[in-house]
């Protein structure tokens, strides 16, 4: 009886065993197994059998992290104070490079992304940083890349989210919007007086050209002034006139 219980206990036992020994990952997990404290290999995803006592597992998610990189305090080259926040999408690569290099890869590409978002904006100014934004991401996503790369991680997007700028900024930036569109307006009114003076310059050489076109030209004037009833028309005396009157006075009284 007692041979029977001692079995059984020893079957308990290994049953127990056996289970404890069971791990499940699911398809985007991976678990990093270490032998007696070294690196053995990395298994997964289904079924993996980990020793108790003997092997440790550390599981690791292969799926996409997205970081929110908390705003930011970034003088831009043009020494323009201004608070920046972005958001980094990133996910490992390798899982045995994730666990052993880095103490906590999250945290590690956290305050990477917030060191190199104030060094990669302090080297523009504030225009960039608002009409670039896409180059930026981009310049930011490489430097980030190319550091997490020995980790075992990939940083594939990086977004700028916004740029808040001081109220003195805001109105400074209003202001300079507002006299670029008086600069704007003051140059069409000088390109159409140009044009205007152009055709009006045309139209005189062509008019010279043809005495009669200058009389049909005061008689169209005319009518356009006569055609409001309550205008007061002061008929100027033409000059070809004053040009027969001028040559009978030469000639003096006739005989």
């Amino acid at each position: 009886m007692s041979w029977l219980f001692g079995s059984g206990g020893i079957v308990l036992l290994a049953v127990i065993f056996v289970f404890a020994s069971l791990r499940v990952l699911r398809e985007y997990e991976r678990g990093v197994v270490f032998l007696l404290g070294r690196f053995w290999r990395v298994k997964g995803p289904g079924l993996v059998v980990v020793v108790p006592g003997i092997q440790q597992m550390v599981r690791i998610s292969l799926r996409t992290v997205v970081l929110d990189v908390p705003s930011q305090d970034v003088i831009s080259h043009d020494n323009v104070s201004v608070k920046v926040n972005a958001v980094v999408y990133f996910h490992v690569v390798d899982a045995e490079r994730a666990v052993i290099q880095v103490e906590n890869f999250f945290e590690a590409t956290s305050q990477l992304a917030q060191t190199t978002l104030r060094a990669v904006l302090g080297k523009h100014g504030l225009d960039a940083m608002l009409a670039e934004r896409e180059k930026l991401n981009m310049d930011i996503q490489k430097i980030l890349d190319a550091q997490t790369s020995a980790w075992g991680i990939k940083v594939s997007i990086v977004e700028i989210k916004q740029v808040d700028l001081n109220e003195s900024m805001i109105r400074a930036i209003a202001r300079q919007a507002e006299a670029e569109r008086e600069r704007r307006a003051k140059v069409i009114h000088a390109e159409g007086e140009l044009q205007a003076s152009e055709k009006l310059f045309q139209a005189a050489r062509i008019l010279a050209q043809e005495p009669q076109a200058i009389q049909l030209r005061y008689l169209e004037t005319l009518t356009v002034i006569g055609a409001d009833k309550n205008t007061t028309i002061v008929f100027p005396l033409p000059i070809d006139i004053l040009s027969v009157l001028a040559a009978a006075a030469k000639r003096g009284p006739g005989p």
